[in-house]
């Protein structure tokens, strides 16, 4: 039978798999693996929301169908109240927030509003390689400026990337893979920065609940001189353990969010509606949910701590900075020098653990691997048990 191949867009052409989800997949085909892969925490949905979806299901024939575009107008006004309380921001429900399907979306939706074809987007780098998709698939550039050696913020080599081009700066604090928190010095150098060049600064806050220090840190919206150029990204997801249910949400001044909405309704018309009843009951002041938050981030903190301890018993064959905040670990590898999918591969086949690649999260990830410690101790251990065998055998 004669075979027709339809042609692909440039856009699409220029983007490549996910290094996170391609292991997965291989590590399914393997069989008996366990994880230090995937960025997704062990613990289930807190039960509060299961019990409060299975009655929204059962009681509210509107769960079903398409909430407001930008979401519905409770979990606004709850998403509102969040910010103020937590970040010191004052944010309108009602033109300021909008809720999307998970934090991808959101972010997916702004670069495409701010970034038009040849645009450059400066990443610090190692940097989350769904942004670097992203932007290409926005027919932009990214544009890597090397964090230092302690993954914190390199102010100059940031600067030195700055060129006409230039449209805005996306970034994630805590960060994703490097486990980094940026300061509040930090922070406001860049938006300092963002001012003085006029660019955008695209701020993914998705791990802000989880810093180890206990310091808080400034969010750039909640600065009113640097607002209007702040798009603010969050989600549920990782915090509520929600992954599954996609629901995040943009925050941005009502001129900027007028335009990330014509995306929005582009690509999404609204978040699922059950998603954002279960983000509500998520969200509810109870003893309830913050008991069951309050115990996931204590089981994370182990877990960073398990991680670590277990990182420094194979001295000879990592080295590593310990994480500021999220639950994910750069670890340099010591053994070879072979590039990190060949390395994480190895691994995989050969030790039966999971670990992502970093070459694919831009400049500055060569030789490493992400190791996440979201899952439970026993799989933490087991991963790292293989992986001791593996390397001195």
């Amino acid at each position: 039978m004669k075979k027709y191949t339809l042609p692909v867009s440039r856009r699409v052409q220029a983007i490549a798999p996910s290094a996170t989800k391609n292991m997965a997949i291989e590590a399914a085909r393997i069989g008996a693996c366990v994880s230090l892969g995937q960025g997704v925490p062990s613990f289930a949905t807190p039960p509060p929301v299961v019990d409060a979806m299975c009655r929204v299901l059962q009681k509210d024939p509107s769960c079903g169908k398409y909430s407001l575009q930008t979401g519905m107008p409770a979990l606004r006004t709850r998403l509102a109240r969040l910010l103020h309380e937590e970040k010191n921001i004052e944010a309108d429900p009602e033109t300021e927030i909008c809720v999307t399907v998970g934090g991808m979306e959101a972010l997916l939706c702004t670069v495409l509003t701010l970034v038009d074809e040849g645009d450059e987007v400066i990443l610090p780098s190692p940097s989350y390689a769904s942004y670097i998709e992203q932007i290409l698939l926005a027919g932009g550039n990214p544009v890597f400026a090397p964090l230092d050696k302690n993954w914190g913020l390199d102010l100059a080599a940031l600067e030195q990337s700055i060129t006409p081009k230039t449209r805005a700066i996306m970034l994630c604090t805590p960060g994703n893979p490097t486990g980094n928190a940026l300061s509040n010095e930090e922070i406001l150098a860049l938006c300092t920065l963002a001012e003085q060049y006029n660019l955008a600064l695209i701020c993914d806050e998705t791990y802000d609940y989880l810093v180890y220090d206990n310091i808080s840190r400034i969010s750039p919206f909640s600065l009113p001189r640097f607002r209007e150029r702040v798009v603010l990204i969050a989600s549920l997801s990782k915090k509520y353990a929600l992954t599954g249910w996609r629901v995040g949400w943009v925050t941005a001044s009502r001129p900027l969010m007028q335009e990330i909405m014509k995306v929005h309704d582009a690509t999404a018309i609204c978040a699922p509606t059950p998603s954002q009843h279960a983000a509500l009951a998520a969200l509810e002041d109870s003893s309830a949910n913050r008991q069951w938050l309050a115990a996931t981030k204590a089981a994370l903190y182990k877990r960073r701590d398990l991680c670590c301890a277990r990182l420094e018993r194979l001295h000879d064959f990592f080295s590593f900075v310990p994480p500021q905040g999220a639950f994910y670990v750069m670890a340099r590898y010591l053994f070879s020098q072979e590039d990190a999918l060949s390395v994480a591969l190895r691994i995989l086949h050969e030790a039966r653990v999971i670990t992502i690649p970093t070459s694919g999260f831009g400049k500055g990830g060569e030789g490493h691997l992400r190791l996440s410690f979201g899952g439970e101790e026993s799989e933490i251990n087991e991963a790292f048990d293989r992986m001791e065998r593996w390397l001195k055998r």
